[in-house]
């Protein structure tokens, strides 16, 4: 029988024992051994650390996340290959599509996000510049930059592909690579993604290393620079989170534990109404899907005390008539049946399907129907096709009954009273990581109530861990480090190459529009005008645009104004003033203005004032696949004495 081997510290390891058997959840029969024995894990570390983080921290943001964009695009190709191995961890080829499709999604996900909301280079800056003294010579901005450590991912069973991508994608966009750890029973699965990605040749060396098995003495040389990501129960999460190490070098670690999800159906949803439907197919969905082997799975359905029969009822024709899978072992078979104990012995079995026979771990679906009073439906997890129908008489109960599970991952609503959907969201919203609201005008596109969203933080409070993966950006800077830097304009720009308010402007005999990238440089400035605001201007700018508002039209009304006092100018007159003086109409690198960004009128502008406009390149950002970039201006409007009248950035596309 085929032992897992391990890929670290740039090479496949093969373990120096048999180690232990791993089984086809469908068939019960032996498919592989499981060992980590004979691994240096120091050595693994200090392989990622020595040769992947330096890699990794080489490449800007945006070319990391061409390389995430291109393993998707790999394993997208060879799909087939993972959901064949799949389907021995007892997986549908629906369940297997949720698991491998939904973790090439992520890399697909966060590649976007880095080219869209992260600059090309290697820092990033992290809000507005702090003015820190009167004059303007002190100054500070907040950065992130990658950690100089690896991230440990320890991984659940139920998603051996998605699990191990969606704690990946966010390490390396940021810079930091990744030890990846599946839990051991489907561990044969990450084993084959494992290959697909090594084969493929995409990422550089040290960046995705795989253990097979235990963690061996890992923690114990792990530094204040790694981090660790863990999914599975709470008490291994406290066990973990209590390690010394961890303790002792301040390590981050995160936790996604124990959930015991909510769902309620609003008590306008009676049977026949569309919302009453949509409740039933949703509890159904996520009690068969991956078996109920998911985190963020229904586990207290809550119902309005008149419905419960009627949601029973439903909810049982509908189970009858859905296939399900196996579960992952036949050990999490039992462990699924003891707690299926623990909660009929605290309510009543209302439904329970046929149960496959045969030697996979296969486990018939059980709808129960509790106490919302007992302790039980509260605490008790049972991580498989099962779920406990429970009963409440008002809204505020129900948001009591919700937040006793003392922290989970996720919740639903369905409703189409949006004020009963209001005040149950914000009630149980302290103690939930993600509530969705399932309603007639958002159902058809809805990902459903089980379905982490790479956009969307991944974690919850208390029970559920305390911790946050993925959420766009955050799960990004969640790897980087975040510095103050004070100093002087010049020396900030210098160091975020970004230019800061203060610092110098290069005015030069050529206009900056007529500068392609490659010559155009942070700093370079245009300054322009004046130009003499008319009451003619405002006049017509008012009948050319229909904007004849009282301020700008009606000396009386604007008189009476405490805000002008006078008839003032449009701001949207200002603006175009401005683009009229800095803009060069010839053909040029320049190739078109794609949005403006924090406009601001700071000033009333009158008939009479002089504007000049001050336009200097703030950012460039390079596109790797295209043959210009983006440029962002900072736009000063001031008028005869200095005073600004309109700030804002200028955001133009231009030619390498």
């Amino acid at each position: 029988m085929s032992v897992l081997r391990s890929y670290v510290s740039g090479g496949w390891h093969t373990p120096a024992e048999e180690g232990r058997p791993l089984h086809d959840a469908t068939t019960g029969a032996e498919i592989a051994r499981i060992s980590s024995a004979g691994i240096d894990f120091a050595a693994m570390l200090d392989h990622g650390r020595r040769v992947g983080g330096p890699a990794l921290r080489a490449l800007t943001f945006h070319q990391r996340a061409a390389l995430l964009k291109a393993l998707a695009t790999h394993l997208r190709e060879q799909r087939e290959e993972l959901y064949a191995v799949s389907a021995q961890t007892g997986a549908t080829k629906g369940d297997s599509k949720f698991d491998v499709d939904g973790g090439i999604g992520v890399l697909f996900s966060y590649a976007s996000m880095g080219k869209r909301e992260l600059p090309n280079d290697t820092v990033y800056v992290d809000g507005p510049v702090v003015p820190l003294s009167r004059g303007g010579t002190f100054v500070a901005q907040h950065v992130a930059t990658p950690l100089h450590g690896v991230a440990v991912q320890v991984n659940a069973f139920n998603f051996p592909v998605w699990g191990p991508l969606e704690k990946f994608a966010p390490a390396f966009l940021a810079g930091v690579p990744s030890v990846v750890k599946p839990a051991s029973p489907t561990a044969f699965l990450t084993a084959k993604l494992t290959e697909l990605i090594v084969d493929s040749g995409l990422l550089p060396e040290g960046t995705w290393q795989f253990v097979a098995g235990s963690l061996g003495d890992t923690f114990d040389h792990l530094t204040g620079q790694d981090l660790v990501s863990f999914t599975g129960s709470a008490a291994t999460a406290a066990t973990l989170r209590a390690h010394p190490v961890i303790v002792r070098n301040g390590v981050r670690f995160t936790a996604e534990a124990d959930s015991l999800n909510f769902s309620a159906l609003g008590p306008d949803a009676e049977p026949g109404t569309p919302e009453f439907d949509l409740y039933v197919g949703q509890l159904v969905t996520e009690m068969t899907v991956k078996a109920g082997q998911k985190c963020t799975a229904i586990r207290r359905a809550f119902v309005p005390a008149q419905h419960v029969d009627a949601v029973v009822a439903a909810a049982s024709a509908k189970l009858a008539e859905t296939p399900i899978g196996a579960l992952a072992s036949l050990e999490q078979r039992e462990e699924v049946r003891r707690s299926i104990k623990a909660l009929s012995d605290a309510g009543r079995i209302a439904y329970e399907g046929e149960q496959p026979d045969g030697p996979g771990a296969y486990q018939a679906p059980v709808l129960l129907v509790g106490d919302p009073e007992r302790a039980e439906p509260h605490e008790v997890e049972a991580f498989g096709p099962v779920s406990t129908v429970l009963p409440y008489e008002s809204t505020a109960q129900l948001i009591d009954y919700a937040a006793r599970g003392l922290g989970s991952l996720a919740g639903s609503v369905v409703t189409g009273d949006r004020a009963f959907a209001r005040e149950v969201v914000l009630g149980v919203a302290p103690f939930h990581g993600r509530v969705l609201v399932l309603t007639q005008a958002d159902a058809q596109e809805s990902t459903g109530h089980g379905s982490p969203m790479p956009q969307l933080v991944h974690g919850g409070p208390g029970r559920a861990g305390g911790g946050e993966e993925m959420g766009g950006i955050r799960g990004v800077l969640h790897h980087m480090q975040r510095t103050a830097v004070q100093g002087d304009p010049d020396t900030l720009t210098a160091i975020t190459g970004r230019w800061v308010t203060g610092s110098q402007r290069a005015v030069g005999d050529v206009h900056p529009f007529r500068k392609d990238l490659s010559r155009l440089a942070i700093g370079d400035t245009i300054v322009a005008g004046p130009r003499t605001v008319t009451q003619e201007d405002v006049e017509h700018f008012a009948e050319f645009t229909g904007d004849t508002f009282y301020a700008h039209m009606d000396a009386e009304a604007a008189a009476a104004n405490p805000l002008f006092g006078e008839r003032v100018a449009h701001g949207y007159l200002i603006v175009s003033l401005a683009a009229g003086l800095f803009v060069d109409p010839d053909p040029g690198p320049v190739l078109a203005n794609f949005g403006v960004d924090n406009l601001r009128f700071l000033t009333p502008v009158k008939f009479g004032d002089a504007l000049t406009v001050t336009l200097t390149c703030k950012q460039i950002t390079p596109r790797d696949t295209a043959d210009y970039g983006e440029v962002r201006w900072d736009a000063d409007v001031t008028r005869q004495d200095g005073q600004s009248v309109a700030r804002y950035d200028v955001l133009t596309l231009v030619a390498k």
